[in-house]
Order: C-alpha cells, then sequence, then structure tokens
C-alpha cells in the first residue's frame, strides 16, 4: 500500500528544516568542519522526523542513515558501527527477558503478588515499584538493566492484569501511568547513588582530572535530600497531570489472592524463568567485582532460556519492539556520537566558556545545568553526554569561581536527570517508550513539564542541603 497524502505532508517538516540547514554550510561558524555541520542537519531532520513521524520512528530513521551515507558524510562503516552497541543490545535483551517473564505467567504471578500488598491505591502501587528501583539502584551500574530487565516486565504483567492494553484506550487505566511513573522513578535513583548509572564514575573520573574527589558516600549524602523529594514528589506530580483510570482497586487483594489460587503452584518454566532471572540480577548486580558486563549478562540469560526451552527462536523473532528499538536506536546513537566526533558537540562547549562573561557564580551554575540538560535533545546516550559536555562544563564552573565539588556534584546528577528529556534520551526511555503505552506528544510534553520541576528541586533544594552538610 503507497503512503497517503497525510503521510507525505508529515515529510514536509523534516525535509524542509534539513534542507535550510544543510544550505547554511557555507556559513556554519569557522571553528566547524563542513562534515560536522552536515552531520547536524540530517541529525535534526531526522529528530524532526521522529517527532512529525510521518513513518513509524525505525523507518525515519533509516531514511536519516541512508541520508548521511550517501551524501558521503559518513562512511558506511562508521554508519553501521552504531549497530554494534553494546548498550543497543542490552535494550534489545531486555525486551527478550520481558517475554521469558509473559510467556511463563511468571509476571503476572509476580504482578498480583504486587496488587495484593500494594494494591489498594495505583498511586501506592507505583511508589512500591519505585522502591524496587531504589533498592537495586546502589548495586546496579547499568539502569537500563535496572529498569529494563528487572522492573519492566513486572509493570508489563501488571498492565496485562488488568487488561490495560497499549493498542487501545485502556492504557490509560493503569499502564501507562506506571509505565511513565517506573521511567522516571529509575531516572532519579540514577541520579542518586555514584554506581548507578554508566556515566556517573565518569563524572568521577573526569572530576578527579579537576582535582576535585568525590567518593561514593559524598555522592550519596549530596544526591539524598533532592533525590529523596524528588521520589515523592515526581510521582505524584505524575498521578495529577497524568492520572490513571483506575484509581483505587479496594478489592485488589482479594481479586489477587484469587488470581494467584487460579495460577496453581509455581511451574517448571517458571521455576526455570526464575532461577535465571535472579542469576542475571546477581550478575548485573556483581558486574564491578565479576568484570561480566551487563549486556554479556543479558546474552547469557537470553541464551540459557533458550536451551532450558522457556522461550523458543520464533518467540525472539517475534519481539518486534526489541528489533524495532534496536534499528531506530543504533542509527540515533551513531549520529550523536558522529556530532561528538566531528567536533560540533566540543565546539559548542567552546561556546559556552566564550560567552559567560561576569557573572554570579550561582547563576552560572544554574545556567550550566540548564544547558547541559536542554542540549540532552541533541544525544541518544546519557553516557555520551557526559563524555562530551561534563569536562567542558565543569571546566566554566570552575573558572566563574563555583565551589569546585558543588560544581562536579550538581553536573553529575544533571549528567542523570537529562535522561527525563526525549523517548531516546537514554537505555530506559525507548524500552518504556517502546511499550507504546504513553504516545510521543504526551511523553515530550509531560517531560518538559517535568524538567523544570526537576531543576527547582536539585538546583534550590539540591545547593541548599549541600551547603548545610558541609560540601561547599
Amino acid at each position: 500500500m503507497l503512503l497517503s497524502k497525510e503521510q507525505y505532508k508529515k515529510f514536509l517538516w523534516p525535509v524542509l528544516v534539513g534542507l535550510i540547514l544543510w544550505s547554511c554550510t557555507p556559513l556554519r561558524p569557522v571553528a566547524l568542519t563542513t562534515s560536522a555541520w552536515q552531520m547536524f542537519a540530517i541529525f535534526v531532520a531526522t529528530i524532526v522526523g521522529c517527532i512529525t513521524q510521518p513513518l513509524p520512528i525505525g523507518a525515519v530513521s533509516i531514511i536519516g542513515f541512508v541520508a548521511a551515507t550517501l551524501t558521503k558524510v559518513i562512511d558506511i562503516d562508521t554508519a553501521v558501527a552504531g549497530f554494534g552497541n553494546s548498550s543497543i543490545w542490552l535494550i534489545a535483551m531486555a525486551f527478550f527477558i520481558s517475554r521469558g517473564f509473559i510467556k511463563t505467567g511468571l509476571g503476572k504471578r509476580i504482578a498480583l503478588n504486587f496488587v495484593s500488598l500494594f494494591g489498594k491505591r495505583t498511586l501506592r502501587l507505583a511508589y512500591s515499584i519505585i522502591g524496587v528501583d531504589l533498592v537495586l539502584a546502589p548495586a546496579t551500574p547499568s539502569n537500563t538493566a535496572r529498569a529494563g530487565g528487572v522492573v519492566y516486565p513486572i509493570i508489563k504483567s501488571l498492565a496485562d492484569a488488568f487488561h490495560s492494553s497499549p493498542n487501545d484506550e485502556s492504557r490509560k487505566d493503569i499502564g501507562a501511568f506506571l509505565m511513565f511513573a517506573e521511567f522516571h522513578g529509575d531516572t532519579i535513583t540514577s541520579a542518586m547513588f555514584l554506581t548507578a548509572m554508566a556515566g556517573n564514575p565518569l563524572a568521577q573520573a573526569f572530576a578527579s582530572d579537576a582535582n576535585i574527589n568525590i567518593s561514593w558516600i559524598t555522592w550519596f549524602l549530596a544526591a539524598l535530600l533532592p533525590g529523596i523529594v524528588s521520589l515523592i514528589v515526581i510521582p505524584f506530580l505524575i498521578y495529577k497531570i497524568y492520572p490513571p483510570k483506575i484509581k483505587e482497586t479496594p478489592n485488589a487483594k482479594q481479586w489477587a489472592d484469587k488470581r494467584l489460587k487460579d495460577m496453581g503452584k509455581f511451574s517448571l518454566p517458571e521455576k526455570m524463568m526464575s532461577i535465571i532471572f535472579i542469576l542475571a540480577l546477581i550478575s548485573w548486580m556483581t558486574s564491578s567485582l565479576t568484570g561480566i558486563d551487563a549486556t554479556l549478562t543479558a546474552f547469557i540469560a537470553l541464551a540459557l532460556l533458550l536451551l532450558t526451552g522457556v522461550l523458543n527462536w520464533q518467540d525472539v523473532l517475534q519481539e518486534t519492539g526489541a528489533w524495532n528499538t534496536l534499528t531506530w536506536f543504533s542509527v540515533l546513537v551513531m549520529m550523536a556520537t558522529q556530532l561528538n566526533e566531528l567536533g560540533f558537540i566540543p565546539w559548542f562547549s567552546h561556546l559556552i566558556v566564550s560567552n559567560l562573561g561576569n557573572m554570579n557564580w550561582f547563576l552560572v551554575l544554574c545556567l550550566l545545568c540548564v544547558i547541559y540538560f536542554y542540549s540532552h535533545y541533541l544525544f541518544a546516550s546519557a553516557t555520551a553526554h557526559v563524555s562530551a559536555m561534563y569536562a567542558a562544563l565543569l571546566g566554566v564552573a570552575l573558572a566563574a569561581d563555583v565551589p569546585g565539588q558543588l560544581a562536579a556534584l550538581m553536573l553529575g546528577f544533571f549528567g542523570s536527570l537529562v535522561s527525563s528529556t526525549t523517548h531516546y534520551s537514554s537505555g530506559p526511555a525507548p524500552i518504556y517508550f517502546g511499550s507504546k503505552f504513553v504516545t510521543q506528544s504526551e511523553w515530550w510534553k509531560m517531560n518538559f513539564i517535568l524538567g523544570l520541576v526537576y531543576i527547582i528541586i536539585w538546583l534550590g533544594v539540591g545547593t541548599a542541603w549541600t551547603k548545610v552538610i558541609g560540601i561547599w
């Protein structure tokens, strides 16, 4: 079937934006190469296409991929290298592991137990799920593994238990709220612990290069109060601005207990799924000791699921969400990486340095954090963002006489909080967005509002708190 007239209209904006930026190549800043500016044009056009969606995001990304290689902005070997990114494969593996939860019924059993314990109010249920993320965060340096491999299958099964489907308006019954609340819960817990997100130790290393030492306990204490405030306030705000239709379930315990009884005892597939899941969880939590990469753990888990017959290869092939996400996220990460390697991001960072002037140090800190936060729209990886901009922004802060440890910590926290922007912002984002419970317009609108709340809490409460505990 050919594309409709409406679809072709939706192509207008990305093509127009891309052509305008491309035509400005001769007018580009002298510090930028032609390739850097043209990659910027293609990246922006692709992002606009992902917003207008004349085709599904995967198809739009492939078109952007073709544009980047056909115009020789990058060569094909560089372009396809993005599909080998281990973090992206970890996302795909998370989809497959969640399929095991659903197929065996283990996810449903866990979900029913959650309902039985916390199900009287939907908001309380959301807090309890985020609590699971909080407990795992200190020992799970991959927020993708934590949110995607551990929590996501539970929420998906919980939504299924309440007949909340992403394919119709029943998504708003409970599934959309729980998905979005946990995504933000994971974002907050990622900022609270030095070991909760891969980019955090990288920020610590950059700070060390600037002779600023940040210990695990220092990071934790500095993030404790703004983190707790965020964990309380953000889910409540989501509950108010994006309320689930099912707010109270007074008979939830009896309902869940009856269905647990109907399910009977643990089946052998459930037991195998449980064992493999626990082994994967232990491996993720001890990766810093064992040296086993989080993505390798996910591949091992999938291999064990296939070897035990919990999943078959057809199950893997039919998990379209995983393959779709693997495609579009790989392309966007590749483009964001090239923006850095071709010099666009370093130029952007230098531009900030040269235009601040003699501002009050607190205003400088606020401005840098805001720039850091909103520049993440150009990135498809929080770790890549930290790699590209943290050191430069920290240098600006120190030059403006911002207290060194305060600057290092705040920029470190925002290196995680930036994930609360787009549906391609970090590893967990495409998993939760890919569930299709929350539409793209809802995702961007609510994240814009919540982004302002994060900035107020972490720069306001966070800065005051660090003063109280003697950070500066």
